[in-house]
């Protein structure tokens, strides 16, 4: 059946006719249910460019639709989970229509017309405001894009506009709630409104989840992508440390810092991945990356890599929520019986690097924040740390629910030249890395540690805040190691990961297993929108 004067119409019109035709009780989702996007993935949305099946401007017409109906109307989930819309958008697509007209038969760009949204520290040149979530920050629009932002672009990806985000990343205050900023508001999780996105890439990982976008990209220094995509169904890659620039993203820490790609399938996370790596000569950190980089992960897809694999079983969450023991429990037989041979690691890091990590948190945060404000020149609504405690604690919004007390910690710190920060910091690779995942993976020659990434998501809470009960992603972010998130299963229709983490450079392999393993399940399941 050819849908085509069906999407014109809805587009033209969003009228009750073309909510009967189409099923969809919100008008302005009409389009995108019509042209069939939900669940797409990239290699099937070209597909259609190259067919005439839909054109461009259509698709992103389609996907701001979406957005309006799905997370921004009151008379819909009201998800809230994008901040921002890029009113440069239609315009870019239409463009793109030409540059489809005029290529070469069945060649694309890796990305080409491909919808993205963007978690809102990552600087972008369309006059979209870069806040992380701070009512402080809504009046800073940087004047260029973000190093991966540049390539993406170059690949052919049009952004759509900004995500949600816990404020400043999740550093703000001892204790939140995911997925809350004094500027964005909640935002809620698409398979329950009532429960929490998780982590600081809260928006990222609703909006991919809820098709709002094919792909967004999140950043994380210790579960903010891993977490996201835990509650919220997803695959989320969390790579090396250098393998992606940080130059244009807000930081907490240089040292554990990575911007990473949130897809539904490992296959789209890879094309991500591949479009985003580079050598930034702004971010030292990439320099180390260039013997390392795969420019197409692609070939790294085997549904059979987990026959004679030696995966090492991270033992940390368990037994911590019996249902969520039991789907890990069941998945560690399918690898079983996939060919692998497991071996249970009770540590992995023999001295706890907890105390250290956040050490080097709380100076470089300090340190970061400070240079990333004089980036912005004259036009910086916020001067440096302490301008930024000024206006934040004086602002009742930001003061309504949490005291922003890791502001003044990191305030309190000196430069990061100070002997303690050295200390902590050189503490922290060692536990992490020479005596932590190196250490496990050389003793019991493993390919490869897998873990529970989390369990199902919490209540969401604005008075006594987040719940997190397990999680997994310490060891990988820490170290600044390589961690991949894969849909495992689900608990009472809310969805569970499987995280899968490894040594430095380690994208490549962690990808092929993460494939294999979500090839065999099949775990990943959308949720139900009206």
């Amino acid at each position: 059946m050819n849908f085509r004067p069906l999407v014109l119409l809805c587009l033209l019109f969003f009228n009750l006719q073309c909510q009967i035709k189409t099923g969809v009780k919100h008008p302005s989702n009409a389009a995108f249910v019509a042209l069939g996007l939900e669940e797409i993935t990239i290699e099937e949305l070209q597909q259609g460019y190259l067919s005439g099946e839909f054109s461009v401007r259509e698709v992103v017409q389609a996907y701001l639709g979406r957005i309006e109906a799905i997370d921004q109307d009151p008379n819909g989930p009201e998800l809230n989970s994008v901040i921002t819309i890029n009113t440069e958008a239609v315009d870019i697509a239409t463009s793109m229509d030409t540059q489809l007209l005029q290529s070469a038969e069945g060649v694309l760009p890796p990305l080409f017309g491909v919808p993205v949204l963007l978690k809102d520290n990552i600087d972008t040149k369309e006059g979209m405001p870069n806040t992380a979530g701070a009512r402080a920050m809504a009046d800073s629009r940087p004047y260029r894009d973000a190093f991966i932002v540049q390539q993406i672009r170059e690949a052919g990806a049009i952004i759509l506009g900004k995500t949600n985000l816990s404020e400043w990343a999740n550093f703000h205050s001892s204790f939140s709630s995911s997925g809350w900023s004094g500027l964005g508001g909640q935002t809620k999780n698409p398979y329950d409104p009532s429960r929490s996105p998780c982590g600081s890439s809260a928006g990222s990982g609703v909006a991919a989840s809820a098709n709002l976008a094919i792909f967004t990209i999140g950043t994380e220094t210790n579960g903010s992508i891993t977490c996201p995509a835990n509650a919220n169904g997803l695959v989320g890659i969390k790579p090396t440390v250098g393998l992606l620039s940080r130059s244009g993203i807000i930081p907490i820490s240089y040292t554990q810092d990575t911007p990473g790609p949130m897809t539904r399938t490992v296959k789209d996370a890879a094309i991500a991945l591949s479009a985003m790596t580079g050598i930034d000569s702004t971010d030292k950190k990439t320099l180390t990356s260039e013997a390392y980089l795969k420019t197409d992960y692609l070939a790294h897809l085997n549904p059979n890599l987990l026959q004679g694999a030696r995966i090492g079983i991270y033992n940390g969450p368990r037994g911590r929520h019996f249902r969520v023991d039991t789907l890990f429990n069941n998945r560690l037989r399918d690898l079983e019986q996939a060919g692998a041979t497991l071996i249970e690691l009770d540590q992995i890091s023999k001295e706890n690097p907890g105390g250290n990590s956040y050490q080097v948190m709380l100076y470089e945060f300090k340190d970061g924040l400070n240079k990333y404000f004089r980036s912005l020149g004259e036009n910086t609504p916020v001067n440096d740390l302490d301008d930024l405690i000024l206006q934040t604690l004086s602002d009742p919004v930001e003061m309504r629910y949490f005291d922003h007390d890791r502001l003044l910690t990191a305030q309190a710190k000196g430069p990061i030249t100070e002997p303690a920060y050295e200390q902590a910091l050189s503490e922290l690779t060692r536990k992490t890395q020479k005596e932590g995942i190196d250490r496990v993976m050389n003793m019991h020659d493993l390919d490869v540690i897998i873990s529970i990434t989390g369990g199902p998501a919490w209540k969401i809470d604005l008075i006594n805040g987040d719940n997190f009960g397990l999680s997994s992603s310490s060891p990988a972010a820490r170290s600044g190691y390589p961690n991949i998130t894969v849909p495992m299963g689900q608990i009472e229709n809310l969805p569970v990961g499987m995280s899968f983490f490894g040594r430095a450079w380690d994208e490549a392999k962690l990808i092929g297993y993460a494939y294999a393993f979500e090839q065999m399940t099949q775990a990943r399941f959308a949720p139900h929108l009206e």
